[in-house]
């Protein structure tokens, strides 16, 4: 797996200001207290302590030490002692069968070689009656307004750079078929938005791909891929030229998968 964001400030600006309200209202219905929950790529963690909160224990899992170090650092801060952290591959969890209430992944699919066989292993190390949750945006689905040939070029680069490393950024729109093909039976699809349209949202969005366009892992593959480096910076003056539209909006569809486990 090649994550294509990376984990700089500018990334972490954006991924720290999820939460479960924001990011997983979803799958909150179906949580108990007394549940055990996986929390695969848990990244950050703010989302991760959230649900923390909600259950009884969670282990969050990340492919690396470095990514899982990050999610420590939000357990830490915030004095959450319920999470137990592995290094784990989610196409082979290192779990028995049935060892969870609830596996949920938040904007993770998107990134994986093998989606479905993700989902399978969710799917495995979930008991009878438990819950298998995911969401993840879709990025051809996203609309903003006023338009923007800069923005238009970012959002091309984006989809080729996301699938040369490996992942599907549509990935929203495919929930029904990967999740037909893992196997999973009783399904509930729905979505929900993020939108952004104050000037302050507006600006804080708009000013973190700024950054990520030009100082992130994104940036790096860009200029491996022979992108010019003068096209990057034109790509992020673009994001600063349209976050000072007065009456702008940029609108960030999502996918939500609930699957019962029979």
């Amino acid at each position: 797996m090649i994550y294509l964001h990376g984990h700089q400030e500018a990334v972490l600006r954006s991924h720290r200001s999820r939460t479960a309200q924001n990011s997983a209202a979803y799958l909150l219905p179906v949580l108990e207290p007394g549940h055990r929950l996986l929390d695969v790529g848990s990244g950050p963690g703010t989302i991760t302590c959230d649900l923390a909160g909600l259950v009884a224990d969670v282990v969050a899992i990340e492919p690396s030490e470095a990514a899982l170090d990050l999610t420590r650092e939000e357990a830490t801060r915030r004095g959450v002692t319920t999470i137990d952290f592995q290094v784990a591959d989610v196409h082979r969890l290192p779990f028995a069968d049935d060892s969870f209430d609830v596996a949920h992944a938040h904007q993770v699919l998107q990134h994986l070689p093998d989606p479905v066989q993700a989902l399978r292993e969710m799917a495995r190390v979930v008991r009878p009656g438990g819950y298998v949750a995911v969401r993840d945006s879709d990025y051809s689905g996203f609309l903003w307004h006023p338009a923007s040939e800069a923005l238009d070029d970012w959002l091309a680069l984006y989809l080729r750079l996301a699938r040369e490393a490996g992942g599907e950024p549509d990935a929203g729109r495919w929930y029904p078929t990967w999740a037909s093909a893992a196997g999973l039976t009783d399904v509930r699809i729905t979505s929900s938005n993020w939108c952004y349209t104050s000037a302050a949202d507006r600006g804080w969005w708009a000013g973190m791909w700024a950054d990520r366009v030009v100082g992130s892992d994104f940036a790096g593959r860009a200029l491996a891929s022979r992108v010019p480096e003068a096209e990057l910076h034109r790509l992020s003056a673009g994001w600063t030229e349209w976050s000072g539209a007065e009456t702008g909006l940029f609108l960030i569809p999502h996918v939500e998968l609930l699957a019962r486990i029979g």
